[in-house]
C-alpha cells in the first residue's frame, strides 16, 4: 500500500510539472506576441481640441474651423462659437476635464497600445486621428469612431460621482469613468468587424457580445475583466461566483434558443440589474448574458485552434457545441 501511495505521489509530481510547463509555455507565447506588437510602428497622434478651444479667443475661431471642420456645422454662425468661449458651463467642463485627465499622457499610451494590437490582428487597420473634446455630457455619443477619426468626449469620463452626472441613472453614471475609456474605444472598433446576428436566438446574441469581449482579451490584455465588461470589481466577482447558477437557469429554462426579444432587456441591454425573476436580482449587475457569452467564447478559443478572424465569422451554435463550456463552480 505504501508503495502504491508513493507511486501516485510521483504521478502527482509529474502532473504538476507537466502543467507548469504548459502554463510557462503559454506565458512565453504571450510574451513573444506582446514583444512583436510593441515593435509595430503606427502613425499615432492626439489633438486636444478641448484645450485649444478653451484657450482660444474670438479671433482664433476661423483657424479652428479650418483645422477641425467636422466640429463646426456650417449652419451655425461664428457668433455661436464666440459665445461658447465665455459660457460658464463650457468653462467649468474644461476645468473639470483638466483636473481628471491632465496632459492625457496615460490615456494616449493606452490608445496607442490598443491601436498596435488592432494592427497586429487586423493588418489592414490604420490608426485614426484622435481628437479630444467636451460634448456637454452626451454620454451616448462619448466615443465616435470612423475609418480615419476617433472623437472622445472627455467630459463623459469624470468619475461616477461627479456632480455633472447627478441627474443620470446610477448604472449609467457608473460607466462614466476614465478607467473605461480604452475599453469603450475597443467596443467601437469591435462593432466595425462584427456583424450583428441575423439569427434571432438568445444564444446568438449572447455569443455576439461574447466575441466583442473576447476581442478585448486580445486587444487590451493589460486591463481587468471588470474594465472590459464595464463592471465594478464587486460586480465582476458576483458574475464569477454565480456563473454556474446562471448557466443552469438559461439551460433549464430553455432560453438559449428562444427568440423572445424580452431576453435582451433582461440580460443583454444596459440595466441596473439582470432580471431572473428571483430574489437575487437586486444583487446582480446588468448585462449578465454578455458575460456568459464571453465565457462560452473563451472556452471555445481555449479548446480550438483558429484565427481571430475565423472566430468572428463562426455561428453561435457551432461555437457553443465545440466549446466544451463548463461554468465555473
Amino acid at each position: 500500500m505504501k508503495r502504491s501511495l508513493k507511486y501516485f505521489a510521483h504521478i502527482g509530481v509529474f502532473a504538476s510539472i507537466f502543467f507548469l510547463f504548459l502554463v510557462l509555455g503559454g506565458c512565453k507565447e504571450t510574451d513573444k506576441t506582446e514583444e512583436e506588437i510593441a515593435k509595430i510602428s503606427i502613425d499615432f497622434q492626439v489633438s486636444r481640441f478641448d484645450r485649444e478651444f478653451a484657450n482660444a479667443s474670438a479671433d482664433d475661431i476661423p483657424q479652428l474651423k479650418k483645422k477641425y471642420p467636422y466640429l463646426f456645422p456650417e449652419q451655425f454662425p461664428d457668433s455661436i462659437w464666440v459665445n461658447k468661449l465665455s459660457d460658464t458651463l463650457q468653462i467649468e467642463l474644461s476645468e473639470e476635464v483638466d483636473k481628471v485627465f491632465g496632459d492625457f499622457e496615460e490615456e494616449s499610451d493606452g490608445l496607442e497600445s490598443l491601436f498596435k494590437h488592432i494592427t497586429y490582428y487586423f493588418p489592414g487597420f490604420k490608426a485614426p486621428k484622435v481628437v479630444t473634446l467636451t460634448s456637454d455630457v452626451r454620454y451616448n455619443d462619448r466615443i465616435i469612431l470612423t475609418d480615419t477619426l476617433l472623437l472622445i468626449g472627455l467630459d463623459n469620463y469624470l468619475g461616477e460621482d461627479h456632480h455633472f452626472y447627478e441627474g443620470i441613472q446610477r448604472y449609467i453614471a457608473a460607466g462614466l469613468d476614465k478607467k473605461f475609456l480604452t475599453s469603450d474605444v475597443a467596443s467601437a472598433f469591435a462593432k466595425k468587424v462584427l456583424t450583428y446576428p441575423r439569427n434571432r436566438t438568445f444564444l446568438s446574441r449572447m455569443v455576439y457580445y461574447g466575441k466583442e469581449l473576447y476581442l478585448k482579451d486580445r486587444l487590451l490584455p493589460s486591463i481587468s475583466d471588470a474594465q472590459k465588461m464595464g463592471y465594478s470589481d464587486e460586480e465582476m466577482d458576483w458574475a464569477m461566483a454565480n456563473e454556474e447558477q446562471m448557466w443552469r437557469y438559461f439551460v433549464e429554462g430553455e432560453l438559449l434558443y428562444s427568440t423572445d426579444s424580452a431576453l435582451d432587456r433582461k440580460f443583454l441591454d444596459p440595466a441596473p440589474f439582470s432580471k431572473f425573476g428571483l430574489e437575487l436580482d437586486n444583487e446582480s449587475p446588468g448585462r449578465l448574458g454578455r458575460y456568459m457569452g464571453w465565457q462560452i467564447v473563451r472556452a471555445f478559443m481555449e479548446n480550438n485552434t483558429i484565427s481571430l478572424q475565423q472566430l468572428l465569422d463562426m455561428p453561435a451554435d457551432e461555437i457553443l457545441k465545440e466549446s466544451n463550456y463548463k461554468p465555473r463552480k
